[in-house]
């Protein structure tokens, strides 16, 4: 008999279809009336698999008093309860390490884009209007000064990709790493009021919401530029949308917003943004690897055997 998994949020093909093959699969995202699936399956759900953001609050796994495993098909795992697993025995693993470098190439696109108007000339180009975009003079990229919040795996392959750039790193985290050649900054506020390109690559969870404050934006100032390729729940996307209208900072690139995938009308108005469509990730070697480390962590707890990416 096949080990019962729950489907916590649709999946591509090239995962659902080996799932399918090597469980029985409920998928509770597209079920209507959740409560009569859970008291059905539930007792024999024994792993669970979702995206980076999907959330499995302790309400819903009380309900999975079988449940062993939570493979999460994403580098964040922030909608997880991850002391709840750990008292519980619950194992949960994600995928790190395969979607960096597609991660820090986008966050290297959005300073480029934000900073030298790259979306308003195309728009311009099709729209027929040359002359205007052409004339247009956006600001150069080169030698300036970029601030990286969160200087893990993600954030040290945007710092050498950047560097690349002459572009002068500091960043900000927990703690100072002394093997790293950048300046430590020991607050949000101080690295922000440093940046020309304040870059948000720190993972999210109740420990950096809204991290990126009003303070932190008005350090920034009026010539900053935030870029956001990690969580949208580490900004305040109201103070945001304020700093943005207001002209206390310039302009802003984002890949993820608070409540995805809803995008504020605001933003979606404003000529000074590059949005994106939460794509970090989206390429078709990178979400094959992710899918296969999620294939590999089930296959290796069902035989007993060590998570190759465990987090609990």
């Amino acid at each position: 008999m096949l080990p019962h998994l729950l489907l916590l949020a649709p999946l591509p093909d090239f995962l659902r279809n080996p799932l399918g093959q090597r469980f029985t699969v409920h998928e509770y995202f597209g079920v209507t009336d959740k409560d009569a699936l859970l008291q059905q399956h539930g007792p024999g759900i024994r792993a669970m698999v979702g995206l980076g953001g999907s959330v499995a609050p302790p309400a819903l796994l009380d309900r999975l008093p079988a449940l062993e495993i939570i493979s999460v098909n994403g580098v964040g795992y922030d909608g997880m309860p991850v002391e709840y697993c750990r008292a519980r025995g619950i194992r949960l693993t994600n995928t790190p390490d395969v979607l960096t470098e597609d991660v820090a190439d986008i966050a290297v696109a959005l300073v480029l884009m934000s900073s030298r108007g790259l979306v308003r000339a195309n728009r311009l180009l099709h729209a027929g209007k040359w002359g205007e975009g052409a004339n247009t003079l956006t600001t150069k990229a080169t030698g300036k000064r970029a601030g990286i919040v969160g200087l893990g795996r993600i954030g040290k392959a945007i710092a050498h990709r950047l560097a690349a750039f002459d572009m002068e790193i500091g960043y900000h985290g927990r703690h100072a790493q002394p093997d790293v050649p950048y300046a430590y900054h020991a607050s949000a506020v101080e690295l922000a009021a440093w940046s020309d390109f304040l870059i948000v690559a720190t993972p999210g969870g109740p420990g950096t919401l809204h991290l990126i404050n009003e303070e932190v934006l008005s350090a920034l100032g009026a010539n900053g530029t935030l870029i956001n390729i990690a969580r949208g729940s580490i900004v305040d996307e109201s103070a945001l949308i304020r700093a943005l209208s207001d002209g206390t900072i310039k302009t802003a690139g984002l890949d993820v917003f608070e409540n995805e995938p809803h995008v504020p009308a605001e933003l979606l108005a404003m000529g000074n943004v590059v949005l994106l469509p939460h794509i970090g990730s989206a390429t078709k070697e990178t979400r094959a690897a992710m899918a296969q480390l999620v294939l590999d962590n089930l296959a290796a707890h069902f035989a007993g055997q060590p998570l190759h990416t465990p987090v609990v």
